[in-house]
């Protein structure tokens, strides 16, 4: 996107096009302005024109342009913390909400698909949480305990049954989660505008929002352009956030993650490796994913950014990387690069903001964009439409905090990334 080939990679290449969009010019009038063109704000979008309201949707460039175009795209339920620790972080009331509500996201995520006919590779099989060496076991059956407890269709898979998955024997067993999937991403993004606009809302893109302010119960949203006026505004603009509500870009450490994509594999090694197509990630500190798309494609990621020496750096370790993994594949080449970046937060937990009167948002979804980032604008849809009052929300509001030492953590995770892939997987 933007001419950047490394912005969006393969998902741009393969995703069916967007809709017909065009930037603000002139006045609106509207119920509800969303900012932001991705999961949150067009599942929100979505579900307020379904009820009948007047919404606009403002993106500042493209359909996806941020995190929810850029990731993995592994439809993962819960967040990376343990299911114990959030509810221990949140308290009993708002952990039970939340565990319940991204508990079964991933299958909100595939009725939305389902119910609008959404072409985006969607994926059924389950994700692989796989294990490395005994502690990384020790990790993935603490969490399959905690989720089984809680009713969770989680299973513990042993060493060989996950080399039978993954076609490699590098791991000590893996945790199969029955509830997540995979998709194409951007192609899920572009799907839910689609779905919005046939819905009957609104979508402008290329329209940068520059300010606004409040008057006689309404807000006046500016682009350079043009201007909404509506009495509600939802954010959900979470890690790329700028101007008005840069905030909550601020309040992140960014992580950079990038994706390489193979060529498409021949039958014999896509019947080796994973031939149930499940995602999969690792335990690792400095974690790999790896995943099939639908014509075969390898597409393998870890944490970096693929700018300056750290194009050659991580791409040579992630050939070095593959062949330990899969030594069925032989050498290989990339067809596609990409990488983008991950908002974490300081205790890896989403954040609800109340920005001013009438003025909610999402965000920090930690590396879960899919499907929290769908299930929290169906939440806030229902609290804009009066459905859900604040203190039934599934998280309690927080107050915007820029973390210490945030510039240099961003640093640290960049160059820390290359130097760590640099001697890595050379012995």
């Amino acid at each position: 996107m933007l001419n950047d080939l490394r912005s969006h990679g393969l998902w741009e290449r393969t995703a069916p096009p967007p809709p017909p969009t065009e930037p603000l010019s002139g006045s609106v009038d509207a119920d509800i302005v969303v900012i932001g063109g991705g999961f949150t704000g067009l599942s929100a979008a979505l579900h307020l024109a379904e009820a009948g309201r007047r919404v606009v949707t403002l993106e500042a460039n493209e359909i996806g342009f941020g995190g929810a175009g850029r990731n993995v795209g592994l439809i993962n339920a819960g967040m990376w913390v343990m299911p114990d620790d959030l509810a221990g972080q949140l308290g009993d009331i708002y952990g039970d909400r939340l565990l319940g509500l991204l508990g079964n996201a991933p299958r909100a995520v595939m009725e939305l698909i389902d119910k609008h006919g959404i072409d985006c590779e969607l994926e059924r099989n389950g994700t692989l949480h796989c294990a490395v060496g005994e502690s990384g076991l020790k990790e993935i059956a603490e969490r399959a305990s905690q989720w089984a407890r809680r009713g969770a269709p989680v299973k513990l898979l042993d060493a060989t049954e996950t080399a039978k998955r993954t076609g490699s024997t590098a791991y000590a067993g893996s945790l199969l989660d029955k509830r997540a999937g995979t998709l194409q991403p951007l192609s899920y993004v572009r799907g839910l505008a689609h779905a919005a606009i046939r819905a009957g809302a609104i979508v402008y893109t290329s329209a940068r929002v520059v300010s606004r302010w409040r008057s006689g119960g309404a807000w006046t949203i500016a682009t350079d352009r043009g201007e909404v006026r509506a009495p509600w505004v939802i954010v959900a603009t979470d890690a790329y956030s700028t101007g008005p509500w840069k905030k909550v870009r601020l309040e992140q450490v960014h992580l950079p993650y990038f994706n390489l994509a193979t060529s498409p594999l021949p039958p014999d090694l896509l019947a080796s490796i994973l031939p149930g197509r499940e995602g999969a990630w690792d335990t690792k500190e400095i974690l790999s994913s790896f995943r099939m798309d639908k014509t075969g494609r390898l597409i393998f990621g870890s944490v970096g950014a693929l700018r300056n020496t750290g194009m050659a750096i991580h791409v040579a370790w992630a050939k070095r990387s593959l062949k330990r993994l899969f030594p069925q594949l032989g050498s290989v080449e990339f067809e596609a690069k990409w990488f983008g970046k991950i908002g974490m937060t300081d205790n890896a937990l989403p954040r609800f903001h109340r920005f001013a009167a009438n003025t909610v948002g999402f965000s920090g979804y930690n590396g879960r964009g899919i499907a929290p980032g769908t299930v929290f604008g169906q939440i806030l849809a229902r609290h804009v439409l009066g459905e859900l009052e604040e203190d039934d929300l599934p998280i309690p509001i927080t107050d915007s905090k820029e973390p210490r030492l945030r510039g240099a953590k961003e640093a640290y995770y960049e160059i820390g990334a290359q130097i760590a892939h640099f001697a890595g997987e050379r012995f």
